[in-house]
């Protein structure tokens, strides 16, 4: 095969891909849902953070409200903090924590699961395989 054949086949396959296709991010996390009452910040979708991470919800509250250094109650599919909050903040730390433990470090995929071995949490990929170690206990 030529270099002008390959040119021309990459071309072709530029031309077949959807703009769309390249720009767009398959994973999304969740829009924060907040209300205020008194001294209180109310995480109203708080349920759709660990269904959409495929994480415990009880561990994912745990590091918010570690990160936040405040206590956390989970009422039904809602989360309540002690203090104000802003929604940037809870997004942060959304953020934070599906790169530290969800993404795959290898291929950036959030198809992810956690095992344990001795102690040691490991993050297992299901889309490249990669096996590698998570540091923190909130996986």
């Amino acid at each position: 095969m030529t270099k002008a054949d390959y040119e021309s086949l990459l071309k072709r396959i530029e031309k077949n891909i959807s703009k769309d296709a390249k720009d767009t991010q398959r994973f999304e996390l969740p829009a924060v849902e907040i209300t205020w009452e008194g001294k209180k910040t109310i995480l109203r979708n708080f349920g759709d953070f660990p269904k959409a991470l495929r994480r415990d919800t009880n561990i994912i509250l745990q590091y918010l409200s570690k990160e936040f250094a405040v206590p956390a109650e989970r009422v039904g599919e809602k989360a309540i903090f002690v203090g104000k909050r802003d929604p940037d903040d809870f997004t942060r730390l959304f953020k934070i924590y599906l790169k530290d433990y969800v993404e795959c470090p290898t291929c950036t995929s959030p198809d992810t699961k956690v095992e344990k071995e001795n102690r040691i949490s490991f993050l297992i990929c299901e889309a490249c395989g990669a096996k590698s170690t998570i540091k923190g206990k909130y996986a």
